[in-house]
């Protein structure tokens, strides 16, 4: 399945000629309060479904532009709203990253230790203790470090992470949830871009 796809630069072209544009991005409450594109919704990856759009789409257009970190999960929302709805889904290319470096306005509010550190956080403090206890206690402990290796191999090939999302529903990574700080009226200039 072919996912369609838009440049930032590109989206800001229909942004500007005052066409329906519904962002939703697909990342943590947390990731999506530290930075996000300007006029985007937040609807987390593992929470988005077809329903939910129902309340931000324009009734006008069934397009919506999916916008993550980097691409990444935009492009397994897109998957997920092809699958199920009568949404035509477009995924942002280069996420919010790319959406930053074309000089679009973005919200900026408390920074955070990203989600992808905190992964490899886990995952190599898990390595050393796996290889530590299997040093120093039983050597069946090396298997720690065997099945934590195992399952980057996994995510990187699949490109999903078991970790990442058991880290994502950890309590310090949940923030509460409004939505309504951000206007869908993309067509006038953010009051303050930092």
């Amino acid at each position: 399945m072919t996912i369609p796809t838009i440049l930032p630069i590109e989206l800001k072209t229909h942004i500007d000629a005052a066409e329906p544009v519904t962002i939703i991005d697909v990342r943590t409450p947390l990731e999506f309060q530290e930075v996000h594109a300007h006029g985007a919704v937040n609807i987390p990856l593992d929470e988005l479904e077809a329903e939910k759009l129902s309340s931000f789409v324009n009734p006008e257009s069934k397009t919506v532009y999916l916008i993550c970190r980097s691409g990444g999960r935009g492009k397994k929302a897109c998957e997920k709203l092809l699958a199920k709805g009568p949404w035509q889904p477009i995924n942002i290319e280069g996420g919010t990253q790319g959406w930053e470096a074309a000089g679009l306005p973005v919200h900026r509010g408390k920074k955070i230790m990203s989600l992808e550190r905190q992964v490899r956080i886990a995952a190599g403090s898990l390595v050393v203790l796996g290889c530590a206890l299997g040093a120093f206690v039983t050597p069946y402990a090396f298997g720690l470090a065997a099945f934590v290796g195992a399952g980057l191999v996994f995510a990187g090939v699949t490109d999903t992470c078991a970790m990442g999302l058991l880290i994502a529903r950890m309590p310090w990574n949940s923030t509460p949830r409004s939505n309504s700080s951000c206007s869908l009226n993309l067509t006038s200039p953010p009051a303050t871009s930092h």
